[in-house]
């Protein structure tokens, strides 16, 4: 099994082009401002290729594919 990913948006870096949402409209949808929202929990391995296309058509790089939790969703004991 795939170690989990993450996309993980910047919202002061977001310009709210939607080129990401278009990219990857399963993983991804817009706010009532344009800006993206990521669906919860790990991307499925079957959406991992879409979900580097999205944050690579970024022009502001306000997305990151990344193993790492993000931090709103972190575990504390």
């Amino acid at each position: 099994m795939a170690e989990p990913v993450h996309l993980v948006v910047d919202r002061t870096a977001c310009a709210g082009h939607g080129l990401c949402y278009a990219t990857a409209p399963d993983l991804l949808e817009a706010d009532d401002f344009g800006n993206p929202v990521v669906g919860a929990g790990p991307i499925p391995e079957s959406q991992r290729e879409f979900a580097q296309r999205a944050a690579t058509a970024c022009p502001e790089r306000a997305l990151t594919f990344t193993s790492a939790l993000p931090p709103s969703e972190e575990k504390t004991s």
